[in-house]
């Protein structure tokens, strides 16, 4: 059997597609028809952010309705879906070292 390729719609070019849809939703149908491995690979990674920024203890819980709903509407707007901006987050990245 061979690997699936799709048009990638967040890399722009065709890659191996995912194995399966990522949810059980429509926003999962959509990902599986036209988002490859890598660029998926990249939101699990990203999505990090929003996870530690607005799940906690004051935040979303992810094992709400309400928190599930927030997480899928950063994916829609991550992979283009949605036309929206995506939530703010406290991700600050690490300075360089001096003198490397």
């Amino acid at each position: 059997m061979s690997e699936r390729i799709v048009h990638c719609r967040k890399l722009g070019k065709d890659l191996p597609g995912l194995d399966k849809p990522p949810y059980r939703n429509d926003l999962g149908k959509r990902l599986y028809e036209d988002v490859s491995k890598e660029a998926w690979a990249e939101w699990l990674r990203d999505s990090v952010k929003f996870i530690n920024t607005y799940c906690g203890q004051t935040g979303y819980d992810l094992t709400t309705p309400q928190g599930q709903a927030f997480m899928f509407k950063q994916c829609e707007i991550y992979f283009g879906y949605a036309e929206e901006e995506a939530a703010a987050t406290a991700f600050v990245p690490a300075k360089p070292h001096e003198g490397a």
